[in-house]
């Protein structure tokens, strides 16, 4: 009797031990889920702070939307280049970090002109999808209200990671408010998608331009992002002195 009692009790404690480590499984599978969703999602509801990264441009530096491209620079400026970026892009948020400051100089000293280029290369790429064309409609309405550098420069120094959730509309347009759009014209054109159809028609020719294609490596050959071009050519931005040799 006693040992059938011990193995009866052995059998309880082996019984609770299993729905025990059952529970810390499911604990710690529903935690990691939750901890996924959360991360994925972490831009929700997110202000979009312009910081001290978005000084406004010098005297004299003009932005002007031609269509889908954005100029930026002081006319008369000797040396220009064309920047295809999406603002999803983690490898345009570093070339950014790295050039931006050098860019800026040389366009408030007059030397440079800038070609913006917003191209929805990840589009699929946020979750939902749909941020790249989201941002570059509404950075090209940003350039409409004389605010495009402002609105471009705060978009990258506060980039959603790839894969997961971008900004919405509506915080979109909040970051309009705050680098001073005061037009309601702006938030009409991000809620609209107005550039859409044309930023997706640019972008189809961007990919197919043999003049922006670039080795990648393996046989493989194509457009990415950053592309940087001058006069015609695309340009090495991964050496450090491309700018000084693009201004001579």
């Amino acid at each position: 009797m006693v040992a059938q009692a011990r193995g009866a009790s052995g059998d309880r404690r082996k019984w609770i031990i299993g729905i025990g480590a059952v529970v810390v499984v499911a604990a710690l599978v529903i935690g990691g889920v939750l901890w996924t969703i959360s991360d994925r999602n972490k831009t929700k509801g997110q202000i979009i702070n312009p910081g001290e990264t978005t000084s406004a441009p010098a005297s004299g530096v003009t932005q002007k939307r031609d269509g889908v491209v954005v100029t930026v620079g002081k006319t008369g400026a000797k040396a220009s280049i064309d920047v295809y970026a999406d603002f999803l892009c983690p490898i345009c948020g570093e070339f950014e970090k790295q050039y931006k400051s050098e860019i800026e100089q040389a366009v408030n000293d007059g030397k440079l002109q800038v070609r913006y280029h917003m191209v929805p290369l990840l589009n699929q790429r946020s979750s939902p999808p749909g941020y790249s064309l989201d941002s570059a409609n509404a950075a090209l309405a940003a350039a409409d209200a004389g605010k495009f550098l402002q609105f471009h420069d705060a978009l990258f120094a506060n980039q959603p990671e790839e894969g997961k959730r971008g900004y919405d509309k509506t915080q979109l347009i909040e970051l309009g408010k705050n680098v001073g759009i005061t037009d309601p014209a702006f938030a009409q054109t991000v809620n609209a998608g107005t550039y859409d159809q044309q930023v997706d028609a640019a972008f189809q020719q961007i990919e197919n331009d043999p003049k922006l294609a670039q080795d990648f490596g393996s046989g493989q050959r194509g457009f990415g992002t950053p592309t940087v071009t001058a006069n015609g050519s695309v340009v090495s931005w991964q050496d450090p002195d491309w700018l000084k040799k693009v201004l001579g």
